[in-house]
């Protein structure tokens, strides 16, 4: 059976949603939710609820139910990752010039600061029930986190068979149209993913100037040096295989293996 499809450019790239015995209504209010969350979830927006928290550093401010389960996923992956992924580096991005959308090009490379290493999250940002608390001269970008923990949650949505792509995040959900899973182009080869996750981090994507990139290393608080240009990983949920992609690829090439031996269940290093 050949399932629905939606294409629509969203979240700064290309976003897919497929389904098997979903009608396109429910994919379009798939692709309206997404909209929607990227509207308050954006940095690049002073109007966003993202912004918004971020420019209430040092305050408990109420938040929504979303992006305090974001925030909380963002503490989760600073502690799964052992603190290379790393919510707070939005002072570094704008640092490296990444100040607007990678669309409208890069702002200007501010080589007066002196870089250094980020301070653990837990020491920065601060979530209760309905409230969270940023310390003053830190900024949030979820963009990290963001798109895997949205594929997650969509699917879930959707229906029992379908399959969530933002960008090269994705979760598959079910059998596929063909009833032994859904076909995913992965280190150029094609794997049939059902009821598992893929994510791809890399520092080609979103790069400009010399050596200068979007993947900020919190050790360094600088652009990440690598000799790594692309991880892809499979992984239960997308939220995790953003984390052990991003993680891999700080790591180098000699220690990513070992890492994610203990964490996927597939990768592909580049």
């Amino acid at each position: 059976m050949s399932p629905d499809v939606l294409r629509f450019e969203s979240l700064g790239t290309t976003c897919e949603l497929f389904g098997v015995g979903i009608d396109h209504v429910r994919l379009a209010e798939g692709r309206a939710w997404i909209e929607d969350m990227h509207s308050r979830l954006t940095r690049f927006d002073a109007a966003s609820e993202l912004s918004r928290f971020n420019g209430s550093a040092g305050e408990w401010v109420a938040v929504s139910p979303e992006l305090e389960s974001l925030l909380r996923d963002a503490l989760r992956a600073h502690d799964l990752s052992g603190g290379l992924v790393h919510a707070a580096v939005l002072g570094a991005l704008m640092a490296a010039g990444y100040g607007r959308t990678f669309a409208a090009g890069p702002t200007t490379v501010l080589e007066t600061v002196t870089p250094g290493a980020l301070p653990a999250l837990p020491r920065v940002l601060e979530v209760t029930p309905g409230a969270a608390r940023l310390r003053q001269g830190f900024g949030i970008d979820l963009g990290g986190i963001a798109k895997g923990w949205l594929a997650d949650r969509l699917a879930s949505w959707l229906g029992p068979n379908c399959l969530v792509n933002l960008g090269g995040d994705l979760y598959a959900r079910g059998a596929g149209p063909s009833g032994e899973g859904w076909p995913v182009g992965f280190g150029g080869t094609t794997v049939l993913l059902r009821d598992r996750a893929a994510a791809t981090s890399g520092t080609h994507r979103r790069a400009w100037g010399e050596g200068l990139h979007h993947l900020v290393d919190p050790r360094t608080e600088r652009p990440a040096e690598t000799d790594l240009v692309e991880v892809s990983v499979v992984a239960a949920t997308a939220a995790d295989a953003e984390v052990h992609a991003k993680t891999a690829l700080l790591l180098g090439r000699a220690a990513a293996p070992y890492y994610l031996g203990g964490c996927c269940s597939g990768w592909n290093l580049r």
